[in-house]
């Protein structure tokens, strides 16, 4: 019997705008995202020292390179050294080595074991942030196929697992042997690799420091960055010499630190969003359409929930409303924000009166 063929599940952009999505997670800040990530480098550059280190630094919440981490459960399948070998390193990069970093040395591929291996392992500990596939290749199914479709269907299987579990996975893997002026084509393999990858790091010779090493690192969710770095002779750490993002973390419009002001000192609205608009242009002295102010508020809402301003939109006989209320920590709904809900009460708070202007039904 022939299935019924589903419809697509559509979203119009209005709504799609106005909804409150997750909010995309990092276990390093601004670099390394929740999802699928991949770092590429030629055999002995270092891979397995960053990598370590990482683990470690996420484990016990410590920074990296002057950005924060996530703290959390880290699993590492170095599946090319030994215990004895992961002992050594570790004890050379760290004397304080912390008991939720996990190893591994053996692992099933993606023939077989693997996703259900690290699926059961993050449902024995709830608290996993990172899992680290060192390396990729042993994880392959291998065979003849080395097509860009049979890379770029290996990749989506692993993307899915991190996506599904809300982690991020890093990926290790080799550089192909000849050059190449762009660092991704430099992935061992085709294009399909890097293209169903979230993010994409390589680490490759410096051309500026003798024992130094250059991060390339691009991606969906991160800007294109070029870390400097320099292996430590003492601990075989790789230590940040330069960054060319000066200032990584994002800078608030003065629209947005007024209007989290703005609603601390009204604690709450309910009404047209032009009449809410005019209000906030008078408090805080500048020009701004409804419009305006909704996008930037859409594109800022998770900085303004920092800020414990949280927000919610509806539409009625045409006509746009918008709900507003700073809710300190102490009164809003702990639960609601870890699930990614928003925080709002179902209850309605009193209308402000208003008479939506003309303008209102396009604002």
């Amino acid at each position: 019997m022939n299935q019924k063929p589903k419809p697509l599940a559509v979203i119009d952009g209005e709504t799609l705008m106005d909804k409150r999505l997750p909010k995309r997670s990092f276990c390093i800040e601004t670099l390394l995202p929740e999802g699928i990530s991949m770092l590429g480098g030629a055999p002995k550059i270092g891979k397995s020292w960053m990598v370590l280190d990482i683990g470690v630094r996420v484990a016990k919440g410590e920074s990296i390179w002057s950005l924060p981490t996530k703290r959390g459960t880290v699993l590492y399948l170095a599946l090319e050294d030994s215990l004895a070998r992961i002992q050594e390193r570790l004890c050379k990069l760290t004397d304080d080595v912390p008991g939720n970093l996990f190893f591994a040395i053996a692992a099933g591929t993606l023939a077989d074991d693997l996703c259900f291996q690290i699926e059961q392992f993050i449902s024995e500990h709830r608290d996993t942030v990172l899992v680290i596939i060192d390396t990729f290749q042993i994880v392959r199914v291998g065979g003849i196929d080395t097509s860009y479709a049979n890379d770029y269907d290996e990749v989506r299987k692993l993307k899915a697992l991190a996506d599904k579990m809300r982690i991020s996975l890093l990926l290790v893997h080799h550089l192909r042997k000849q050059g190449d002026s762009d660092p991704l084509n430099k992935l061992s393999g085709t294009t399909g690799i890097s293209g169903a990858m979230d993010s994409v790091f390589i680490l490759d010779v410096s051309k500026r420091h003798a024992r130094g090493a250059t991060l390339f690192c691009t991606g969906r969710d991160i800007e294109s960055r070029e870390l400097e770095l320099n292996m430590s002779r003492e601990t075989c750490a790789w230590d940040l010499i330069s960054d060319t993002l000066d200032k990584p973390e994002l800078t608030l419009p003065d629209e947005i630190v007024k209007l989290a002001e703005f609603v601390k000192s009204i604690e709450q609205f309910k009404g047209g969003n032009t009449e809410f608009a005019e209000q906030f242009c008078v408090y805080a002295g500048v020009e701004l359409s409804a419009k305006a102010l909704k996008q930037l508020m859409n594109r800022w809402r998770y900085q303004l929930e920092e800020r414990f301003v949280y927000f919610k939109s509806s539409r009625s006989n045409g006509q746009r409303f918008l709900e507003i209320r700073y809710i300190p920590s102490s009164a809003r709904d702990e639960s609601a924000v870890q699930d990614g809900r928003n925080p709002l009460p179902e209850t309605s708070v009193p209308s402000v009166p208003c008479v939506p202007a003309e303008s209102e039904v396009s604002a």
